[in-house]
């Protein structure tokens, strides 16, 4: 109808700026709860950081406005997860989507045996990714390559898992906590648990409980947003929260605003600029003696 587009386009410029935490359901890809938000949200511009499997709920980190600008330089470098591992199949996957390859008896795998086969995954290890990763090999995602009928050999490769801890057990069933850094598979320490124990295991349960600084407590459900459609973190509070902190007088917070550079303040790391009034100005990163801005935020 005449006029439509000018109501929409008043509508996203009054969307503000900032990231929404959401609570990923299972069977939604990354890509299908940007899609969601971008509906509820009113603007195109929004993107993710952090994929989760489409099987996988828990928390995704989503950008809006200027908040996007944040996504590439958010410290999501260590990442905490609930799971469930179930043992006696190896599938495909190493989860529960994949074809069963093997089968065995895990009736007679002791509570010890586990233990210690979850100690030798705790540390820093070597780990070979699951065969349908999203990694790229030769330029192609090892996922679309095993689709396409390939053999995929993805090397290994050192992750940290600081906790690989058992909750519960269920049978042959192993509800755990794991902590570890960005590029681990928790998939992958299913699948090395059970060959570990000689029964096969893969993953059929896994929720992201946290990301970086951002943790399940942040986080809203798709139905949350829709009844109620507001950011988790203004741009300037996520600023705040997600880098270490520099607070500017008038005339430094002038200089960076015109994208010039700051005299540096012995600051590791790339770090959060704030105006006299609390506006986070730019991400600036220090090199020699001046800071240069990574992301100017609030332009002149």
């Amino acid at each position: 109808m005449p006029g439509d587009g000018q109501e929409e386009s008043l509508h996203v410029n009054a969307v503000p700026s900032g990231l929404v935490v959401v609570d990923k359901p299972a069977g939604l890809t990354s890509h299908d709860v940007v899609a969601r938000l971008r509906r509820i949200l009113g603007t195109r511009k929004i993107g993710h950081a952090g994929t989760l499997d489409p099987m996988a709920t828990g928390v995704l980190v989503c950008g809006v406005g200027r908040g996007t600008k944040l996504l590439g330089h958010l410290a999501l470098d260590t990442k905490a997860y609930t799971a469930t591992v179930h043992l006696g199949a190896a599938t495909t996957t190493d989860d529960a989507e994949g074809e069963i390859v093997s089968t065995a008896d895990a009736g007679a795998v002791d509570d010890a045996a586990i233990a210690a086969g979850m100690a030798a995954l705790t540390g820093a290890i070597e780990q070979v990714p699951s065969s349908v990763s999203a990694i790229k090999i030769d330029g192609k995602r090892a996922y679309a390559r095993v689709r396409a009928g390939e053999e995929v050999v993805i090397p290994a490769r050192p992750v940290t898992v600081s906790q690989f801890r058992l909750l519960a057990r269920r049978g042959d069933d192993l509800d755990v906590v794991v902590d570890c850094s960005s590029g681990t598979y928790v998939r992958a320490l299913a699948r090395d648990l059970g060959a570990a124990l000689g029964v096969g295991g893969h993953l059929t349960a896994l929720r992201r409980t946290r990301v970086g600084p951002f943790t399940v407590e942040h986080a809203r459900t798709l139905e949350q947003l829709e009844s109620a459609p507001e950011l988790t973190l203004p741009l300037d509070q996520a600023v705040g929260v997600a880098f270490p902190r520099r607070d500017l007088d008038a005339a430094l917070a002038a200089d960076i605003a015109h994208g010039r550079p700051l005299p540096a303040a012995g600051m590791d790391g790339t770090y959060g600029v704030f105006a006299p009034d609390g506006r986070a100005l730019a991400l600036v990163s220090e090199r020699g003696e001046l800071a240069r801005p990574v992301v100017v935020l609030a332009p002149a």
